[in-house]
């Protein structure tokens, strides 16, 4: 089956190029002229790669990523009409996986497209992060089902996060690094940095948070994070 792409910009011509050189290199596209359309065709279909302008009006690309990365990994490609870091940078941190400054070369797209689709293929774990069910207290994880819960109470977590979890609980004794956790959510993207991945930490523990857990992930000063207790609040503790 061919990669389905959705290409997100608000200049036709611009759409046009895209998907001619998409569509020639064996992908599918479908495409929106702004961000509440890929808002809404991302929910009819998720696509298998998002490539996002950043300068759209209204709903700009960087709010488009919030809203998917709330629910989904799908990987994004940014689109920028300035050479600045502050956008490349900000892009990364909340969730793009690479940018392409305009203009740009149809085939450097396609080749990057390419990288991040090999890069965001299923990926096998170690062998000691493999085991089929995890349980930690109140936590369990079911990995042939890819499904985390706490307490009884399903976990809304992406694909990222999931894996970050299932890694912290398969190795309740070992403290990660930034580094550690980097290497296993994004495995060739040098250019991920340590506030993406704090993000997915806070990303995490609001989801244990809403589940009434408040010890997901404990922050080990200067080393990195571990799991923590997976417990719900004792009585008596709150108000």
């Amino acid at each position: 089956m061919p990669h389905r792409i959705l290409v997100v910009d608000d200049e036709p011509h611009i759409r046009e190029v895209i998907c001619f050189a998409l569509d020639g290199a064996g992908m599918t596209t479908e495409t929106a002229r702004d961000g509440a359309e890929a808002l809404k065709r991302f929910s009819e279909m998720p696509p298998d790669l998002i490539v996002l302008d950043i300068g759209m009006p209204e709903t700009d690309g960087l709010e488009v990523c919030r809203q998917v990365r709330k629910v989904s990994d799908v990987p994004i490609l940014f689109l920028s009409a300035r050479d600045e870091e502050i956008d490349r940078v900000l892009g990364l941190e909340i969730g793009g996986d690479d940018y392409v400054t305009k203009p740009f070369s149809p085939r450097e797209l396609v080749a990057r497209v390419n990288v991040i689709l090999r890069r965001s293929a299923p990926r096998r774990l170690v062998p000691e992060m493999q085991a089929a069910e995890v349980v930690r207290r109140g936590l369990r994880i079911d990995a042939a089902r890819h499904v985390a819960a706490f307490e009884a109470s399903e976990l809304p977590l992406t694909a990222t996060e999931f894996e970050i979890v299932r890694a912290l609980a398969s190795r309740p004794e070992m403290v990660f690094s930034r580094e550690q956790i980097m290497a296993l959510a994004y495995p060739t993207n040098i250019h991920v940095s340590d506030r993406t991945i704090d993000s997915h930490i806070r990303n995490i523990r609001a989801k244990f948070a809403a589940a009434g857990c408040e010890s997901a992930i404990d922050t080990v000063h200067g080393v990195g994070f571990r799991i923590g207790r997976c417990e719900p609040p004792k009585s008596g503790m709150l108000g």
